[in-house]
């Protein structure tokens, strides 16, 4: 049995990076400043999971799995490495940090060298990198193979049909002992009563057979029994409706036919044809739009934008932490505008927490220095640092110095160009740039004029913090919202002034282009149902921000999917919490390169469109569509209750429209018992769909259950103009926005003109 071919499979058999992470060795773990521990860490076999040993013995509890991490960070990078080796800052080179997705702490380790340190960053990262670039055929392939090893009690590299029966439970599938029994034995060749070698192979081969591919590939394959190319070409143009030429067919081919003699003859085989299908060519994701392809250059106002809300917090909005690690990871999943809650703090330095409540508190300096060295690891376009501030004149000014002498020259201080600007730049001219979202004193005119006199000596703080609770007290000696402003930090807002909001008019009449309000939720909710044109034509001059209503506690979010049918560009969303809405918001910035920012329809910004999406009428925006999906099957579905060895779940898959009224629609199929490793539906469903442009589409694969609420198995969500026609390969994330490397919808995808 290949239990230890994992390295082959990831292209690492003999690297010595991998051999010195399965040697393992002697780390410190940093809990606090008098916490520090030996622990000797090693990779296990299996080449994916991290052990942990105490003194005695491995502690299966505190063993990880690399699909678990979401960055490994080398010195000093983590609040908890810099507040507890604060006092010993030699120790820097030998420091590293494991960041893990979700809410589970850091790993903050010490290595007894520099050279150690590095060796174990550079091994883990070049084995979880190997891990992330396998196609879903290669991950599926691997996760099999893990399961066998895990079924092999006795690791003798023989399959025993107890084993066997084992093995079927953790890949999520439930057999009765007849057919188990009847499966080995046509696999048992030799007739010793074990599976071994090849006959492992042969077991791998029938169990993984897809009988649904076979009956596409039997369709198209009319030459000597398999495809040539202009057999594939025929598919590729009338199945997935891919306007391609036989040189692209040939391309094909050569990329992903295994058989030597096949390619030669420009043929593809049943299992190039397979792989094909689960590459990226074959994912319901069009790749044309992984990459950045939207014109980069239209004014900052004609783009949805990926935007946080009190993105300093870890968890709910009352007593929860707060932390720059936040930041990071808003940061890192593409977000491009952060928000920053800022209050006097102790020893003249200001702090970033939810004011009048027991949120922790974490240094503004901290965070810009945060900011500083992740806003452009993912996304090489601006980044809007909207401040929210309730500090004193003096430690208005540190925020004003931290902002300029951290930042440096990415922080923006006066206006792109020589003359007073009329409408905003676009994020290519802002590529690198930081952008200060918060209150002026004066107007822009006066970064072009010395002797501008200032507006006012106070301003009020419109923003969610300042808006109190029905029936709270005011706090001691607060009588009004205004607050003085410092000149220095006023200087800094140049494109994003935030300003009053009363109505269209007043703003459209009285505000520059770059004044701009922020609206509570159920504000923007109630205009852009009652006076959607008029928000739309808003949102073509003017940038408008969305917050989440103080009464979500628990950090829950609203559906965005409204306010950018409205034209509004921020639409803050509490990026720590899992969630519908969150998987809406993943999926608006799914294409163009993941980079955060998203041209809007041309009916969004175009100044005589008369849109209305709650109203619609003829006009450029409807291209009416009928959707076609058939779901035709599932692979690999992880298991969800892992603590029941004999639970197994009940697959069922719905798909959601979300976009104008009109378009929003939910079906779903019915569920099939035990059997989560490969279901069968071939259900087809039909939709129509009035505004593509703004319509999302979203998988739901839950685990049936009658007696309590369905659990969530798998999701995935993508724009209805990034879909590909065709038979398509739909990858599956957790809650949290992760892939499931192993699982994944097949399903038939067909768009046509309604």
């Amino acid at each position: 049995m290949e239990v230890n071919g994992n390295a082959g499979r990831f292209g690492l058999q003999g690297d010595p990076d991998l051999q010195f992470l399965l040697r393992g060795g002697d780390l410190v773990k940093v809990k606090s400043n008098k916490w520090r521990k030996t622990r000797f860490f090693r990779l296990s076999e299996d080449c994916k999971t991290v052990l942990q040993q105490t003194s005695k013995k491995f502690k299966k509890d505190s063993s990880f799995s690399l699909e678990d991490i979401d960055s490994v960070r080398y010195g000093r990078q983590t609040e908890g490495m810099l507040k507890y080796t604060d006092s010993d800052s030699s120790v820097e080179d030998r420091c590293f940090s494991i960041v893990f997705k979700g809410r589970r702490s850091n790993l903050d380790l010490m290595a007894s060298s520099k050279e150690e340190a590095q060796r174990w960053v550079s091994g883990l990262e070049k084995v979880i990198n190997s891990m992330d670039n396998l196609n879903r055929l290669q991950n599926s392939e691997h996760w099999i193979y893990d399961c066998m090893r895990k079924a092999d009690k006795n690791a003798d590299n023989q399959m025993s049909l107890k084993e066997l029966k084992h093995f079927l439970r953790h890949i999520n599938i439930v057999v009765d002992d007849d057919y188990a029994e009847m499966l080995f034995k046509q696999c048992d060749t030799s007739n010793s009563g074990t599976l071994e070698g090849s006959e492992i192979k042969h077991f791998y081969n029938k169990l993984t057979h897809r009988q649904e591919v076979d009956v596409i590939y039997g369709k198209y394959a009319h030459t000597n029994g398999q495809m040539s190319s202009s057999d594939l070409l025929n598919f590729l143009q009338n199945e997935q409706r891919e306007p391609v030429s036989l040189d692209y067919a040939h391309k094909l081919i050569d990329t992903f036919e295994v058989d030597e003699i096949a390619k030669v003859n420009k043929h593809m085989s049943k299992d190039g044809f397979l792989i094909y299908l689960n590459h990226e060519e074959g994912s319901i994701f069009n790749p044309a739009h992984k990459a950045v392809y939207q014109d980069m250059r239209q004014p900052l106002n004609h783009y949805f934008i990926s935007s946080s809300h009190n993105t300093y917090l870890m968890e709910d909005q009352l007593k929860g932490p707060s932390s720059t690690e936040a930041y990071i990871k808003a940061l890192s999943k593409g977000c491009r505008c952060v928000e920053l809650d800022c209050w006097d703090g102790e020893n003249g330095e200001p702090v970033i927490y939810h004011g009048h409540t027991l949120t922790s508190k974490v240094l503004f300096k901290d965070v810009i220095k945060a900011i500083k060295e992740y806003a452009f690891k993912t996304s090489q376009y601006p980044v809007i640092l909207s401040l929210e501030n309730h500090c004193t004149i003096a430690q208005q000014n540190i925020m004003a110095h931290h902002l300029t002498s951290i930042l440096g020259s990415a922080l923006l201080t006066q206006p792109l160009g020589r003359n007073m600007p009329t409408a905003f730049p676009g994020p290519e001219e802002l590529k690198g740039r930081i952008l200060i979202k918060g209150k002026r004193l004066n107007k822009l005119d006066a970064a072009f004029n010395n002797n501008a006199t200032e507006d006012v000596d106070s301003v009020s703080e419109e923003d969610e913090a300042a808006e109190l609770k029905e029936g709270e007290p005011k706090p001691k000696g607060k009588t009004s919202n205004k607050i003085k402003l410092a000149k220095e930090l006023s200087d800094l807002v140049i494109y994003c002034k935030s300003v009053h909001f009363s109505n269209f008019d007043q703003s459209r009449d009285n505000q520059a282009f770059y004044e701009m309000a922020s609206f509570k939720e159920t504000k923007a909710m109630n205009l852009a149902e009652s006076s959607a044109t008029g928000f739309i034509h808003h949102n073509m001059d003017k940038l408008s921000r969305i917050y989440p209503a103080g009464s979500r506690t628990n950090s829950s979010n609203y559906n965005p999917v409204p306010l950018w049918n409205a034209g509004c560009q921020i639409v803050a969303l509490n990026f720590q919490t899992p969630c519908k809405e969150m998987d809406l918001n993943q999926a608006r910035f799914l294409p163009n390169g993941k980079c955060g920012y998203i041209l809007k329809p041309e009916f969004l910004r175009d100044p005589d469109s008369q849109f209305d999406p709650v109203k619609l009428s003829v006009g450029p925006w409807l291209k009416k569509k009928t959707l076609h999906i058939m779901i035709i099957s599932a692979q690999q579905l992880p298991k969800i209750n892992k603590d029941n060895k004999r639970s197994i779940v009940d697959p069922l898959v719905r798909v959601e429209i979300y976009g104008v009224p009109d378009d929003n629609a939910s079906k779903q199929t019915h569920h099939i018992e035990d059997n989560g490793f490969n279901p069968m539906w071939n259900i087809k469903f039909q939709f129509t769909v009035h505004v593509p442009d703004l319509a999302l589409v979203r998988f739901v694969v839950e685990d049936h259950d009658v007696a309590t609420q369905n659990d969530l198995v798998g999701l995935y969500t993508i724009p209805f103009t990034s879909m590909q026609n065709g038979y398509r390969h739909v990858p599956l994330l957790t809650k949290r926005g992760s892939l499931i490397p192993s699982a994944g919808l097949f399903v038939h995808i067909m768009v046509i003109d309604a």
